[in-house]
């Protein structure tokens, strides 16, 4: 385990970051985080890297991801130790709903990089977190990502979109203004699926839209989507 700390304030924002055996039902393996000051600053005031060791075996696809073997992590602390700590408020991360399950759904806000992106930076080819950083730092991109997907690298190629974000967005001076343009940036505005794919949600038939309603474990954002 590594902690790097350089600062005693106590701060309640983690960009967090999760590599794990797959996709199916995931076991965290390794973890990261950047204990950070206000978005005005960015500061770090905490580094965080561990790895954990599985109930079950990598997938084939999360060793191609990641790249960690099994054998590696006899000797980590058990999966079931991992948490968040407890003065938690919000969590960052590139599509951060799977790291907040894999962290067992913590009762913290979720900023959504992912999301801020599609929304500050719309009209891409991609929004990966790989291809936005190629986007925002050409020159630098492939070293920098030479180590992808090591959950330390990650947050920290998180922190330089995070970075990029923020100096798009105006009167953004705390995590809570965060966090609600996160929200509403989750909000989508275009049916990603069915017979409508592609199509501006306002456009789409009002009884598709009431179908859709009645489907059981509805996207909460796409609820709000369909209500507007």
């Amino acid at each position: 385990m590594t902690i790097l700390s350089v600062s005693d304030s106590c701060m309640s924002a983690l960009l967090f970051d999760t590599e794990t055996t797959g996709t199916a039902q995931p076991q965290v393996i390794e973890a990261a985080w950047l204990r950070l000051s206000d978005p005005a600053f960015l500061l770090v005031n905490e580094e965080f890297e561990q790895r954990y060791r599985p109930d079950e075996a990598n997938t084939l696809g999360a060793l191609a991801t990641h790249h960690i073997y099994d054998e590696e992590l006899q000797d980590c602390p058990s999966h079931t130790e991992f948490k968040l700590p407890a003065d938690t408020q919000y969590i960052i991360g590139h599509n951060v709903d799977y790291d907040w399950g894999v962290a067992g759904h913590p009762s913290v806000k979720r900023i959504c990089t992912l999301a801020l992106a599609r929304h500050l930076m719309p009209g891409l080819d991609s929004y990966s977190q790989s291809a936005l950083v190629y986007h925002i730092d050409r020159p630098h991109a492939r070293e920098r990502l030479r180590n992808a997907h090591s959950a330390l690298a990650d947050v920290r190629n998180c922190l330089s979109l995070l970075q990029h974000l923020l100096g798009l967005t105006q009167n953004i001076h705390n995590w809570e203004q965060l966090w609600q343009l996160s929200e509403h940036a989750r909000i989508p505005t275009i049916l990603r699926f069915g017979k409508h794919k592609g199509m501006a949600i306002a456009d789409v038939p009002q009884d598709y839209k009431n179908w859709l309603l009645r489907q059981p474990d509805l996207d909460p954002y796409l609820l709000k989507a369909l209500k507007l």
